[in-house]
């Protein structure tokens, strides 16, 4: 353990596996400033003899069909993104079209540069269990080639004791398959609020809208735009930018048979074309009392954040949409379990410094925070933001925090807030729980420790964490140890 850290270190890294891959479209030279050089492509694999076709598509499936799932089934699908290529004159046999999709596919590394920031609640299957012994779920944020990070899972068993272990993640890895969803009426006005978007077309629009509606719904809304409306210079980029604020919402479905670990929530929009970072995943009650998941994240688009959540009954269907209100504008919102006095809260981090809290109103948008914590001891002094959602307790909400103090070290401490007025801060850490040890402060950005979520288990906090965004390490101590090294808040200012 570092020096006045107060958590112990399990012995167990995950490190990033390059074995981890999925495939890809590939269109060769589309990055180049010149015209790809697809349609040269397609037209020498159409040369070839109907032998060489069966024996390189042979080859092929040989060299890759063990790793991963249904390989013909996504080479047919690239054939279909690339088919307007190929001579209209030509009928190519089934062997071409698959061939013709695996020149046009490659494998990418997830997690080739690292692995890291997770989060961990309980698994929605708890049988077969010895005593004391629960079995979590960990989502890890998943960084590979271009920085482009994706949403992964992995299966660990906690107790007894302080026994952890981790589910092999070895096998075939799914991307889930994006499906068109039902949107909110309320949402999509947020949206248009946020977005500044207040004109006779866009309230033209969202007042012919149901209170659901799909994307054929969407469309036929523009539809219905009066001509003398749909003629003014500026409606067809208003148009665009609705429906891009629509195509946001998404869901994503994945086979039933295929396990967690191998499923990989993949960017799906232009707002995530560069990733999907840090989900803080928290396990919830529906109304109707059955245990759900939801998840905050930051969609990045190379140049842009936005704050969106995901839901999901099982882990295998999940719904997207972006986060509205002032304080969804940074990085690192964080969700409470359940409501407080009939409000849904969560931490914030908006203006990019302070923890604050914020409620969600009438119009689905996130209110302006309330700031709770503002950067004071030495190790947080540049800024400071949850590391997941808050944990209840009996004595109040406990909420992990990371600090950034001199040459950008981060480390992670400890508030309590108060059970039914969480904007009050009763007690706090007043030393760190976990601070970047001698082996973990090198890596792909050194010296940070750093965590979406930990658990509460046989009275103690289990807590994985992001090392050097490089590796995943696990921390724990006993929940009374915590409790009795908290101290009355100084007071910020």
């Amino acid at each position: 353990m570092t020096t006045g850290d107060l958590a112990t270190r399990l012995d167990l890294t995950l490190a990033p596996d390059p074995g981890r891959v999925i495939i890809k479209l590939f269109v060769p030279g589309e990055d180049a400033l010149t015209q790809t050089r697809a349609a040269t492509l397609v037209d020498r694999i159409t040369l070839l003899s109907h032998d060489e076709t069966a024996g390189m598509l042979r080859e092929t499936l040989r060299r890759f069909g063990d790793r991963h799932h249904d390989l013909e089934a996504t080479f047919l699908h690239h054939y279909d993104l690339v088919r307007y290529r190929v001579p209209r004159h030509l009928d190519l046999p089934p062997a071409g079209r698959l061939l013709v999709g695996a020149y046009f596919s490659h494998e990418y590394a997830v997690e080739a540069a690292a692995l890291c920031n997770p989060s961990m609640v309980a698994h929605p299957d708890q049988s077969g269990l010895s005593p004391g012994q629960l079995r979590v779920v960990l989502s890890v944020r998943q960084i590979g080639e271009g920085h482009l990070s994706s949403i992964g899972f992995a299966t660990a068993l906690l107790g007894p004791g302080t026994a952890l272990t981790v589910a092999d993640r070895s096998g075939p890895l799914t991307v889930g398959r994006r499906q068109s969803t039902h949107h909110r009426r309320d949402l999509f006005a947020a949206g248009l609020a946020d977005a500044g978007q207040d004109s006779e077309v866009s309230a033209t629009v969202l007042g012919s809208l149901p209170a659901l509606f799909d994307d054929d719904g969407f469309e036929q809304a523009v539809a219905r735009v009066p001509a003398d409306l749909r003629t003014r210079t500026t409606t067809h980029g208003i148009l665009e930018e609705l429906r891009r604020m629509t195509a946001s919402d998404y869901a994503v479905a994945f086979p039933a048979g295929v396990p967690l670990e191998q499923r990989v929530l993949w960017p799906a929009t232009a707002a995530e074309s560069n990733g999907m970072e840090d989900a803080r995943f928290v396990r919830v009650l529906r109304e109707d009392g059955m245990p759900s998941y939801r998840a905050t994240y930051t969609a990045y688009d190379g140049r842009r954040i936005s704050s969106c959540m995901l839901e999901s009954d099982d882990l295998c269907y999940f719904e997207m949409t972006p986060l509205r209100g002032p304080a969804a504008t940074n990085k690192g919102m964080a969700l409470f379990p359940r409501p407080v006095g009939g409000r849904r809260l969560a931490l914030c981090r908006s203006d990019g410094e302070t923890l604050g809290l914020t409620a969600l109103d009438r119009h689905n948008r996130w209110g302006p925070p309330t700031p709770i914590h503002l950067p004071r001891s030495g190790w947080e002094l540049i800024q400071v933001g949850n590391c997941g959602s808050p944990l209840e307790t009996e004595s109040g909400w406990l909420v992990l925090t990371h600090g950034v103090g001199p040459m950008r070290r981060y480390a992670i401490g400890a508030l309590l807030l108060d059970l039914h007025e969480p904007q009050r801060v009763i007690a706090e850490l007043p030393g760190t729980l976990l601070t970047p040890g001698d082996t973990e402060r090198e890596g792909y950005v050194p010296n940070v420790v750093y965590s979406c979520g930990g658990l509460l288990h046989a009275d103690a906090l289990w807590l994985p964490y992001g090392a050097s965004d490089t590796r995943i390490g696990f921390a724990h101590v006993a929940l009374t140890t915590l409790m009795a090294a908290m101290r009355p808040p100084r007071g910020d200012g």
